[in-house]
C-alpha cells in the first residue's frame, strides 16, 4: 500500500491540478494507494476536496495581511501550530511521499516532511515560481514544471518538464462544433470569439464587451460567447437589456467549457497557469489579458513566456477595454496567423502531465 499525502489549495489554481494527479493516481494504483490532502483551514480547499470523495485534514496556516493588519500578529503562531500539526499528521498517515501544488497548506506540511525525512515533490504551475517553493525545492526529490527555463528558481537536477495536470480530457478535436454552436444558440455562419474571465469573473473584460457593444451599436460581424461571471452577473444582464446585443451568449458560469472551445475560433482570456494548459491542449488562437492582482504578477509571466513563442498576444490590463477586441478582430481575418498560433499552441501542449507527475512520485519513493 502506497500512502500519499497531496497538498495543495487557496484557489483552484492550486486544487484541481491536485485533483487531477489523485485521479491519476487512483487509475495507475486503484485501491493499493491510500491519499490524504492537507488544506488550510477556512479555504476552499476544505469544501472542494470532500465534495469530491477525498479525506482531507486542515491546518491553522494563514498568510499576512498585505496592508497592516492586526491578524498578522497571529501569522507566526499558526505557523508553528500548522507545524506541530503538519509533523503529527505525516506520521499517523505513515505517509511514504508529499506532494505540494502550491497554497498555504503546502509549505507547512513539505517543511515537515522534509525535516522528518520524507520524499518530497513539488508541482510548479506557472512560468516565475514563487518564494515559498524555490525555498522548498531545495529539499525536493523531484520539481515538475509546466515551462522551460525553470533552472533559474531550481535545481536543474530535479527538474522534470511534466505539464500542468488537468481535469477533464480537452483535446483539439474536442467536442463537435455544430453541436456546440446550437448550445449556444450561435450560427456557423460567423467567426466566434469566446471571451473568459473566471469563475468570480472580470471587471476588466467585462468592461471591454460593454465598450465594444455600446461602439458597435450591438451588431458586428463576430459573434461571442461572454462569462461575466457570478459577481457581475445581475450588472452585466442589466447591460444587455439596455443595450440588446445581436449573436452574444451571456452567462454567469460555463459549465461544458468543451463546447466553448470547439465553437470558438479565438480567446480572450486570463493567463492562470490552468487556463494557458487547457488553451495549449485545445490549441486555439489567444489574446491574453494577464490579471495584475496576482502573486509575483505570474499571470503576465506565463502569458508573455507563450507570446515569445508565437502562441499568444498579450494586452495589458489597463489596456484591454480599447485594444483587446480589435486585436482579436485583427487577428480573426488573418487566418495564416489563427492557423500558426493554433500551430504553436499545439506544439506546447503535455496532454499526459497528470501521469507523468505520477512517474516521479512513484520515482521519489524508490
Amino acid at each position: 500500500m502506497k500512502r500519499i499525502i497531496l497538498s495543495g489549495g487557496g484557489t483552484g489554481g492550486h486544487i484541481y491540478p491536485a485533483v487531477a494527479v489523485a485521479e491519476a493516481l487512483k487509475r495507475r494504483f486503484g485501491e493499493q494507494v491510500e491519499l490524504l490532502f492537507v488544506g488550510a483551514e477556512g479555504r476552499m480547499e476544505m469544501e472542494k476536496i470532500p465534495a469530491l470523495g477525498y479525506r482531507i485534514v486542515g491546518l491553522p496556516i494563514a498568510g499576512l495581511q498585505r496592508r497592516m493588519d492586526w491578524h498578522n500578529l497571529a501569522v507566526p503562531f499558526k505557523v508553528l501550530r500548522s507545524l506541530r500539526q503538519a509533523r503529527r499528521t505525516i506520521r499517523t498517515f505513515g505517509a511514504d511521499v508529499v506532494v505540494g501544488f502550491g497554497g498555504y497548506a503546502s509549505a507547512p506540511v513539505l517543511w515537515a516532511a522534509q525535516r522528518m525525512g520524507v520524499p518530497t515533490v513539488i508541482q510548479e504551475q506557472n512560468s516565475y515560481a514563487g518564494v515559498t517553493n524555490k525555498i522548498l525545492a531545495r529539499g525536493a526529490r523531484r520539481i515538475c514544471t509546466a515551462y522551460e527555463g525553470m533552472e533559474r528558481f531550481f535545481p536543474a537536477d530535479r527538474i522534470v518538464l511534466t505539464g500542468n495536470p488537468l481535469r477533464g480530457r480537452f483535446s483539439k478535436e474536442g467536442a463537435d462544433r455544430a453541436e456546440a454552436l446550437r448550445h449556444y444558440g450561435l450560427t456557423a455562419g460567423l467567426p466566434t470569439v469566446l471571451v473568459v474571465g473566471g469563475s468570480l469573473g472580470t471587471r476588466s473584460l467585462n468592461e471591454m464587451m460593454k465598450a465594444w457593444i455600446v461602439q458597435t451599436g450591438g451588431t458586428a460581424p463576430v459573434q461571442v460567447i461572454w462569462q461575466t461571471g457570478k459577481y457581475y452577473e445581475r450588472e452585466m444582464q442589466a447591460f444587455l437589456a439596455a443595450h440588446p446585443a445581436a449573436h452574444v451568449w451571456q452567462g454567469a458560469f460555463i459549465e461544458r467549457m468543451d463546447y466553448a472551445y470547439a465553437a470558438a475560433d479565438l480567446v480572450i482570456s486570463r493567463s492562470g497557469a490552468g487556463t494557458v494548459s487547457e488553451l495549449c491542449l485545445v490549441a486555439k488562437p489567444v489574446v491574453f489579458v494577464p490579471s495584475p492582482n496576482v502573486a509575483e504578477d505570474h499571470q503576465t509571466k506565463n502569458a508573455r513566456a507563450l507570446e515569445r513563442r508565437g502562441a499568444a498576444v498579450v494586452i495589458p490590463d489597463a489596456e484591454c477595454r480599447t485594444r483587446a477586441m480589435p486585436r482579436a478582430l485583427e487577428l480573426l481575418a488573418d487566418r495564416e496567423a489563427l492557423a500558426e498560433m493554433s500551430r504553436r499552441l499545439e506544439a506546447l501542449a503535455r496532454p499526459d502531465a497528470a501521469e507523468r507527475i505520477v512517474d516521479e512520485i512513484v520515482r521519489a519513493m524508490a
